[in-house]
């Protein structure tokens, strides 16, 4: 696929997160996706329009619509369809750096570095946004050492910098060239609402049978909570010194979680695979494989979770997907 120096440097995401998806993806969408990946983007273009006429809260076509203006060239279309993205569905990652990548083609290197910021904000586990990151920081310290070599040509240091930079970025284009004949079907990641936390030490189950079935129970009645979308008893499953994913205020978290959590007109969260680990006094971790599915989105995930007594009740103190 034909692609500028910079798209070269920091391809698209048209594939991330294995085994996320949105819930339902038509047979029209097969066919747009066929034309997009036989280079027929006209065809491909118009079919999407109207489907999205039709569907426009179908995340995954408009995410393709965006790609195909890309390869058409025009980069201010698609930034209107992913910063759109952004709006109606600021879960998803991908178009953030869809958006970095479009905007780092135009040397808008602080509005890439944002939307690669919020990226990582939103799905901390994406690599290809922190691959990303480290390259929009070096073109940006590229930069920087040019000026520093226009103000004092003899300045040596800037000189090796500059040139491992460029080096570097010789090497990245040439294995990227490569990369960017994939034409793998793009995928849009679902929503995760998680943090990172420390990976347990000790792994080992607690064989102690009743401790164990009362951490999975508060595990189940979370998501129960969830499915039911009882923001009340949802956010009543969370210990008063969790630690929010950013940082933000408790407040200002809860607000977020209510918001998503009521949005959706149905929502169901399954968990299978639970297994209760590093259970020590009053602290546990718990692992299992969580299947969220809305009228919107569908998702599944590994998540990993941290959780404390307090008062009797078993609480979450941390939480990651990955």
């Amino acid at each position: 696929m034909k692609r500028t120096s910079l798209l070269a440097l920091l391809f698209l995401a048209f594939t991330s997160h294995a085994g996320l998806s949105l819930a339902a993806t038509s047979s029209e969408y097969q066919e747009i996706n066929s034309l997009f990946k036989q280079g027929q983007y006209d065809n491909a273009l118009t079919r999407a329009n109207a489907y999205i006429a039709k569907n426009p809260q179908d995340a995954q076509t408009r995410f393709l619509k965006g790609l195909i203006l890309t390869e058409q060239n025009k980069s201010a279309e698609a930034i209107k369809v992913f910063t759109g993205l952004t709006e109606d569905f600021p879960e998803l990652p991908e178009p953030y750096n869809n958006l970095a990548v479009l905007y780092a083609a135009q040397g808008q290197y602080d509005k890439a570095k944002n939307a690669l910021e919020m990226a990582i904000r939103t799905h901390p586990s994406y690599a290809t946004a922190h691959e990303n990151l480290g390259d929009i920081y070096a073109k940006m310290a590229s930069q920087a050492y040019d000026k520093a070599l226009q103000l004092d040509n003899k300045n040596a240091t800037a000189q090796t910098k500059l040139a491992l930079i460029k080096e570097l970025f010789s090497n990245r284009n040439t294995s990227v060239a490569s990369a960017s004949k994939s034409t793998a079907t793009p995928v849009v990641a679902a929503p995760v609402a998680a943090a990172p936390v420390s990976k347990p030490t000790d792994t080992k189950p607690n064989v102690a049978a009743a401790d164990n079935t009362d951490i999975s129970d508060a595990v189940q009645a979370w998501a129960t909570a969830w499915t039911n979308q009882n923001v009340k008893a949802y956010l009543a499953s969370y210990a008063p010194k969790f630690k929010t994913p950013n940082g933000e205020s408790r407040s200002a978290w809860e607000n977020s979680r209510r918001e998503r959590i009521t949005a959706p007109k149905k929502i169901v969260v399954s968990l299978s695979d639970i297994n209760v680990t590093n259970v020590t006094g009053d602290l546990a971790a718990v692992s299992f494989k969580q299947t969220y599915q809305s009228d919107r989105l569908k998702s599944n995930t590994h998540k990993i979770m941290a959780l404390a007594k307090v008062n009797g009740k078993w609480l979450i103190t941390e939480e990651r997907s990955r």
